[in-house]
């Protein structure tokens, strides 16, 4: 059989997925229906808003499914009644056994690491927070325990010097795409040994894991290294983004330029020309920021910034 005959539910919510959902659709793959999340309001109206894969679904005639719990009976008899042969998810929710071990051919996600290493919520985040040099994507069979099923395909991805979280989201939901295309394909022609994460674990001790972003998380720690500090600035930019404090209120940091330096001893821990540079002292050096935004401001050049706030020193 063709891959095109196998009758695929495909479950996604963000920006994210739809790469993949659009790499499939594009590529001949039968969607027998699109699960995403209920429309939710938003914004300062509160209107309803549709979820970036339900979007692409309506504008591309495929059948939607919007459960308010995925346990709902009604919910089950539906997916039941598709009678699909395998079931994709990407950035979606976690699954009850009852509907990933629906399928013969089993249900498939996509995640954003080299697994077995970071497991969880905010792989790309994390990856960058911690100087990681190299991540990837992998496709995995769904099992109970999440994101610990059997391997299928990886892939590398290299993270640059400038990557943020934001651009290597980008890169990572377009290679993703095109390695979840090519995993259907081979599973269709069982091309694919699916590989135990155990295979690939030497002690649990040396496994690094990807939960959820907090607050607490963003919150900047000046007596960090400076290298450390640029991390977390970059692996949480644009959203939710890092932040300080700056006279009595918040500063988001989105990017900033590194300086190493012995002696960084400055006045209120920050440094200005009033004009071109608004620096922080970290342990080993200075953090130069460049793009910023101030509680109840709009995001923005440092230069932008220094032209119109006025420092209480």
């Amino acid at each position: 059989m063709d891959y095109k005959e196998l009758r695929i539910i495909f479950m996604g919510t963000p920006d994210f997925a739809v790469a993949s959902l659009e790499k499939l659709y594009k590529a001949g793959c039968n969607i027998v229906a699109v699960v995403t999340a209920p429309d939710k309001p938003a914004g300062r109206g509160m209107n309803l808003q549709e979820t970036a894969v339900k979007k692409f679904a309506v504008e591309n005639g495929l059948k939607i499914l919007q459960p308010d719990k995925l346990k709902n009976p009604s919910f089950m008899e539906e997916l039941k009644s598709l009678q699909a042969d395998l079931q994709v998810v990407v950035a979606f929710r976690m699954l009850p056994e009852i509907v990933w071990n629906m399928p013969p051919m089993g249900t498939l996600n996509l995640h954003g690491s080299l697994l077995p290493q970071y497991r969880g919520a905010a792989p790309i985040n994390w990856a960058i927070i911690n100087g990681e040099k190299i991540t990837g994507v992998t496709t995995f069979k769904l099992k109970h325990e999440i994101d610990t099923g059997d391997i299928l395909l990886n892939q590398k991805i290299n993270i640059e010097e400038n990557d943020t979280a934001g651009t290597l989201h980008d890169k990572m939901k377009e290679i993703g795409a095109s390695l979840l295309l090519q995993t259907i394909q081979q599973i269709n022609t069982n091309e694919i040994e699916e590989v135990s994460q155990e295979k690939f674990i030497d002690i649990e001790s040396n496994l690094k894991h990807a939960p959820k972003i907090f607050t607490e998380t963003c919150k900047i720690d000046w007596n960090k290294s400076v290298t450390e500090v640029n991390n977390l600035i970059r692996g949480l930019s644009p959203y939710p983004a890092a932040f300080t404090e700056l006279n009595g209120k918040k500063l988001k940091i989105f990017s900033a330029k590194v300086e190493i330096a012995k002696t960084t001893t400055i006045p209120v821990s920050y440094e200005t020309d009033h004009k071109n540079y608004l620096r922080f002292a970290c342990n080993d050096g200075f953090l130069y920021v460049t793009e910023l935004q101030l509680e109840g401001k709009k995001r923005m050049s440092i230069k932008d910034f220094l032209s119109g706030y006025r420092f209480d020193k």
